[in-house]
């Protein structure tokens, strides 16, 4: 049975209770929504070919730096960077290196920091100078994908709403959900409850109610949706080596609808309405 609690007087673990924030605590995810968001914007001008994700990496790091923010990623449960940054057919959780990025990548980076105890967690697509149409396709479809998610979020909705919905539209574009991560819970935990599926049925799983706070973060493949995890313990890769992207907000679900705690200050965000 499912149970929901007033995050004031929650214990600060994961105990599987769905936390429910007040203003208070939507307050403090704007605030750290929007650094992590200003510094997604600002590597737009860094993500190009030559550049190391050691580099990026390091920009993440100093970045929060200067703004009293700690990249939640640094030593947590043992992974040594600021970020994570995925390289086309990296599903997720590439670790940066020295390795340069070439003209037609295509590059995830995963920024989560900590402002004030709240954990802004957010991660974008990058082309790397001129990119191929097929990889162009799969961005559009995947920050769809995410739209889609977004949109399904309100008040006496379910979490199987928005696995449905991102499932349904990337489908129907002839790609593949990746089944093997998901979005989280999020506020003053990295990870908490709920998991937010990104594939499923429609009026199944968890009810939405205001105050609950999660990420919903897609992961699309061009080819099949199956995945393995390399020998470093983190670098999940496409099994048949097809491209795959990725795109995440953290969201708050509110009397009427969502918050999007991540929106780019900059304008960086493609759309904010669906054109499928």
């Amino acid at each position: 049975m499912i149970e929901y609690v007033d995050a004031a007087t929650a214990p600060p673990k994961n105990t599987g209770q769905i936390r429910l924030y007040g203003e208070d605590g939507f307050a403090g995810m704007r605030k750290a929504g929007q650094v992590t968001a200003e510094c997604l914007d600002r590597l737009a001008d860094i993500v190009v070919p030559g550049v190391t994700t050691e580099e990026i990496d390091r920009f993440v790091y100093e970045f929060g730096l200067e703004h009293d923010a700690l990249p939640a990623t640094l030593y947590y449960r043992g992974y040594r960077k600021s970020t994570c940054t995925s390289i086309n057919h990296v599903v997720c959780h590439g670790i940066p290196a020295s390795k340069p990025l070439r003209e037609g990548d295509i590059v995830n980076i995963d920024v989560t920091y900590v402002v004030d105890g709240w954990y802004g967690d957010s991660s974008r697509m990058y082309g790397v100078g001129q990119i191929k149409r097929a990889a162009e396709r799969l961005l559009d479809v995947t920050y769809k994908a995410l739209l889609h998610g977004i949109d399904a979020v309100k008040p006496g909705a379910t979490t199987g709403d928005i696995g449905a919905a991102i499932q349904t539209y990337v489908e129907s574009e002839r790609c593949s959900v990746v089944r093997d991560f998901c979005g989280h819970g999020v506020g003053q935990l990295f990870h908490d409850a709920p998991n937010i599926l990104h594939y499923g049925r429609a009026g199944e799983g968890i009810a939405l109610q205001p105050g609950m706070i999660f990420t919903i973060e897609p992961m699309v493949n061009l080819g099949r949706p199956h995945v393995k995890i390399l020998s470093d313990g983190w670098t999940a890769v496409t099994r048949d080596r097809s491209l795959s992207a990725q795109y995440e907000h953290s969201i708050g679900v509110t009397e009427t609808g969502r918050e999007i705690f991540t929106l780019s200050p900059g304008g960086f965000d493609p759309s904010l309405v669906l054109r499928t």
